[in-house]
Order: structure tokens, then C-alpha cells, then sequence
């Protein structure tokens, strides 16, 4: 214990808990075996060691700095290169050294080093002009470095400095219009919506429009230096967390109205955008989620995409592009346009699985998809029971086969909306019930459904919370051909005892076209069921992306 007091680097608190234990020893309740490990716990080095380190953690920042050692150690590169190079022939480790400090990752990294250590920072913005004159209106004068983001005007844009421009319809000047999230004009902090530009580079911007001054910012080398009457409204940008899946393609460079094509954001169908302003009624500000690029770029509004939507359907159904596919169903909702939805990352939770639903049209192969998905595990993986109101078979046992109830209590029970789908068949009504459903679920078991279509509207809710894979055709010499190959039966004929004919290939393709149409937007997941078996196998991929990944879902389903 004396050797460890004496000791300068043995952490003081550790040392005076070992003398507190010492003195203490006699009145301690503690054998000799437990006194010796405590003791020799406290002198270990390792234990001194873990202490040293954490004290430096937590005093980093506070009672000690780093600071460089040197700030040339590029040019002492060079002397040691100087010094063996003589003895690189002749001495391996000489010869390892010479080669390593010549590497064009280690030189960049010295002079990384010695830019940082000297603060030898680029680009150097010139002094700030200080001269006002005590008459003029409160200004403030902001100098960014010119960069490869957008400022533009009403009809030419130009990459400057991540702000749009405009002119005052009252008062004739030139303001700022719009801060992109993210760029330069943002992170400054200094630039507002609704500020005056006065002058851009000494050269006053007063009766020029907005392309005036964006010849003047094209010309701009380094940093550009505004002057600027403030705006009565300095508050500052807040970042929205709102995150929507995109329900259509968009191209920013083929958009005729957007307000600077270079300022756009380019995003696919399904695509997460995370929207960070809809300050603007025509054009958000979004980024893609996860893109590391911090700037964000311009998309068309929920208001504004719908309008173009539905513009794009008045002139299709005048042409009578889409007249066919809308009139042959019934169940087609013109106040359900999509657009945006709002997403929200959903955890996937032990014993609380989500039914998997199997879209897709008549003949497509979701019943044997299902089958085949079931077969792999069936004390996991459950169909509901079906309802009926025909009598039983022989043989067939009520709640195993069919439930079987009167038709007046089907009836009653499709009324008060019970069915997530029925039908009648030779007279008979059959259905599955959202009670048996959520059973299934409740108990654990993973729910395999393959309803019709129109029984999404009932089963996507905040309660059953299912995922949902559309089940797509090929095309129709592939369908034809791997149907045939494979001796596939005739799902319209009520015997199975022929093949499809080519007018029922056609009659697949046209439903998908049709349930496409409809509902595309509702899907999770597209397999397309040209092979069987790779398609079972994309299958269970899913089946198990869904129980184990978090997964984007409709914000309501989350809150």
C-alpha cells in the first residue's frame, strides 16, 4: 500500500479509499479472503487505468483542451525523407518509411493537420465594410462564399447561395422569396424571407429585376457581400419531422412551373420524402430520407399535385384514355386522389404480427402463393375460417371447415359492416369476419389473406395493421407460356379440368391493369408472379422483412 500512495500516477481518490480501508480494517464485518481481494482491487493497475481514462473523458472540453504539438509536420516529412533517403537503399525499415511518407493519403493528411493547426481556413472573407450612413434605413450586410446551390429569379436560375428572389408586386424591389433548408443562405442564419436586397458586391440592385441580379451573382468570384434591409419577421427556419411516402414519379426538370428547375428534387414512386417546410401553399421543401445531402430540394404541394392530377384525368377521360378502366368499377372513389401519405416508422413487436394480404387478380396464382406459405410453418402461419350460410356437407365440421350460420344472421352481420368481404355463390352467402381476423392476430399467429380487392378499404386499419403484397401478372407471352409449362388449371372454370384460354390471360392482365389503377397506392409490396418459385421465395423474404424490420406505415397507425 506504501508503494501505491507513493506512486504519483495512482488516481488520489482510489488511493485515499484504500487508506480509509486499512485504517477501517478492524471494525470491518469482513473475513481476510474478502478484505485481500477488496484490496487488491483497488492497487490493481487495471482498475487505476479504467479510472485514468474515464477522468479524462469527462474532463475533455472542460479543465483540459487539445491543442496540435506542431503545425508543420508536412515540412518535417520532408526533412526525415531528406535524412533516409541516403538509407533507403540499404535499410528495410528505412526503406518502409521512405516509401509510406510519399503516399498521397498520408502527405494530404499532413496538410490537413497543419491547415487545421494553423487555422489556415479557405475561403478568407474580406473585412466587412463599416461605412453607413446614420440616415439610411436599418441594414445588415452578409457575405456568403458562392457555392453550388440555387438562387434563382422568376424565369432564369443560377447555383449560388440556396435562397430564391423575387420582386415586390407593391413595391417594385427585389426580396428574398424563399431559404432552402440546408444551404447556404440557411446555415448562415443571417438571410430571411421577406429581406430587401440593396446591394449585391457594391453594386446597387434598385429598378433591376431579378435576372439583373443573378447576372451580377453569375459574375461573383468567392464570396458574395449583400446589404440588406431587414424583414419585419426574423423568425427563423424550423424544420418540419413530417415524413410521406410519394405516391407518383416526379421530375423537376421537366416541370414547366416550378419555380427554379435546379432547385428541385427528383423522387420515384414510394419514395420516403422527409418534408421540412410547407411554409409555401404551392411548393415544399423536402430531402429524401436518409440522403446525407443536408440542402433541400422543391416538390409540388399535396394541393398543387392534386389539382395537376386531377386535371390530367379531365383531359384523359375527354379523350376516353381512362373512361373504360373508371366506369367498369363502381367502387372508385374520385375524392381519393394520392399524393402524399404520411409515414411513420412501425417496431415490429414480440407476439403482435401483421396479417400479410395477398392482392391480386383472379388467376394469378395467390391461392397456391398462400398454400405453399402456410405448408412451411403451419403453427405460425393461419387463414381465417370462412362463414357460410349454406347447410354442412357430410364430413365437414362447423369452426374447422366453414362456420355456419342462418342467412339472416349473415345478412345482419354484413349490415352492421362485420364482413371485411362476403359474396354469394349457387345462393349462398359466404364471408370472412374482421373478428376473426384480429383472433388470429391477438393469439399470435401470423394472418394469410388473400381477399378481393375492394376489401382493402376494411382491412387496412390502425387495428389490424396489415401488410400488403400485390401479387402481379408478366406480361402476356411470359404468362402464357409459364401457365402452360406448368399445366396451370383454370381458375374460371368452376370444374379445373382445362387450361386458361388466351382470352382469360387477357382478362388477368386487364383486372391487374384495373386494380393497379385503383389501389396501387395502398400496396406495401410488388411480386411479380412470373416464376412460381422465385416468386415464393421473394415471398418469404417479405414474410420475414415484416417480422423482424421496422417498416414504414401510415403516421396514424403509430400515434
Amino acid at each position: 500500500m506504501t508503494a501505491v500512495m507513493a506512486n504519483g500516477n495512482w488516481d488520489p481518490a482510489l488511493s485515499r479509499l484504500l487508506v480509509s480501508l486499512e485504517e477501517a480494517r478492524q471494525v470491518l464485518p469482513s473475513s481476510e479472503e474478502e478484505f485481500g481481494f477488496l484490496s487488491g482491487l483497488l492497487q490493481s493497475k487495471e482498475l487505476h487505468a479504467l479510472v485514468k481514462v474515464h477522468n479524462k473523458i469527462i474532463n475533455n472540453g472542460k479543465d483540459e483542451k487539445f491543442h496540435p504539438t506542431v503545425s508543420n509536420s508536412m515540412q518535417i516529412a520532408l526533412d526525415v525523407l531528406d535524412v533516409i533517403a541516403p538509407k533507403a537503399t540499404s535499410n528495410e525499415d528505412c526503406k518502409n518509411l521512405f516509401i509510406l511518407l510519399q503516399k498521397p493519403h498520408i502527405q494530404g493528411l499532413l496538410c490537413a493537420h497543419d491547415a487545421v493547426a494553423q487555422k489556415d481556413y479557405f475561403p478568407r472573407l474580406p473585412e466587412i465594410p463599416l461605412e453607413v450612413d446614420e440616415d439610411e434605413e436599418t441594414i445588415k450586410i452578409v457575405q456568403l462564399v458562392k457555392s453550388s446551390e440555387p438562387l434563382s429569379g422568376a424565369q432564369s436560375v443560377e447555383p449560388i447561395v440556396g435562397a430564391t428572389i423575387k420582386t415586390d408586386e407593391q413595391t417594385g424591389k427585389i426580396v428574398i422569396a424563399r431559404i432552402m433548408h440546408g444551404g447556404a443562405a440557411d446555415r448562415s442564419g443571417l438571410i430571411h424571407v421577406g429581406d430587401e436586397v440593396c446591394e449585391v458586391n457594391g453594386i446597387n440592385v434598385e429598378g433591376k429585376t431579378p435576372n439583373d441580379v443573378l447576372k451580377i451573382l453569375q459574375a461573383s468570384e468567392g464570396t458574395i457581400t449583400f446589404k440588406l434591409v431587414p424583414a419585419d419577421s426574423k423568425s427563423g427556419l424550423r424544420e418540419s419531422k413530417v415524413r410521406v411516402r410519394a405516391h407518383f414519379d416526379y421530375t423537376s426538370s421537366t416541370d414547366p412551373y416550378i419555380p427554379c428547375k435546379e432547385a428541385g428534387l427528383d423522387f420515384k414512386k414510394g419514395d420516403i420524402l422527409h418534408i421540412v417546410s410547407q411554409d409555401d401553399a404551392y411548393w415544399w421543401q423536402a430531402r429524401r430520407e436518409g440522403d446525407r445531402n443536408m440542402r433541400a430540394g422543391l416538390i409540388p404541394s399535396r394541393a398543387l399535385q392534386e389539382r395537376r392530377i386531377i386535371h390530367e384525368r379531365t383531359q384523359k377521360e375527354k379523350s376516353g384514355d381512362e373512361s373504360k378502366i373508371m366506369t367498369e368499377n363502381d367502387d372508385f372513389d374520385r375524392e381519393e386522389i394520392a399524393t402524399y401519405e404520411e409515414v411513420a416508422k412501425l417496431y415490429p413487436r414480440p407476439g403482435l404480427q401483421r396479417p400479410l394480404v395477398l392482392i391480386g387478380p383472379p388467376g394469378v396464382g395467390r391461392n397456391e402463393l398462400k398454400r405453399r406459405l402456410i405448408a412451411t410453418d403451419p403453427d405460425k402461419y393461419k387463414t381465417p375460417i370462412p362463414y357460410t350460410s349454406r347447410p354442412p356437407k357430410h364430413g365437414e365440421v362447423n369452426g374447422k371447415d366453414y362456420f355456419f350460420v342462418t342467412r339472416e344472421k349473415m345478412e345482419e352481420d354484413i349490415e352492421a359492416s362485420k364482413f371485411i368481404e362476403f359474396g354469394e355463390y349457387k345462393g349462398n352467402l359466404y364471408g370472412t369476419s374482421a373478428e376473426s381476423v384480429k383472433s388470429l392476430v391477438n393469439a399470435g399467429y401470423v394472418c394469410i389473406l388473400n381477399p378481393h380487392y375492394q376489401a382493402l378499404k376494411m382491412l387496412r386499419t390502425p387495428q389490424l395493421k396489415p401488410y400488403i403484397i400485390y401479387i402481379k401478372p408478366p406480361t402476356f407471352d411470359v404468362l402464357k407460356e409459364t401457365r402452360n409449362a406448368a399445366y396451370a388449371r383454370s381458375t374460371f372454370d368452376e370444374t379445373n379440368s382445362r387450361g386458361f384460354t388466351d382470352e382469360e390471360f387477357h382478362e388477368i392482365l386487364h383486372s391487374s391493369e384495373r386494380i393497379e389503377f385503383l389501389y396501387s397506392h395502398l400496396f406495401d409490396e410488388v411480386i411479380v408472379n412470373a416464376d412460381l418459385s422465385v416468386a415464393f421465395e421473394q415471398l418469404v423474404r417479405v414474410a420475414s422483412k415484416v417480422e423482424t424490420e421496422p417498416l414504414w406505415v401510415p403516421a396514424s397507425w403509430v400515434q
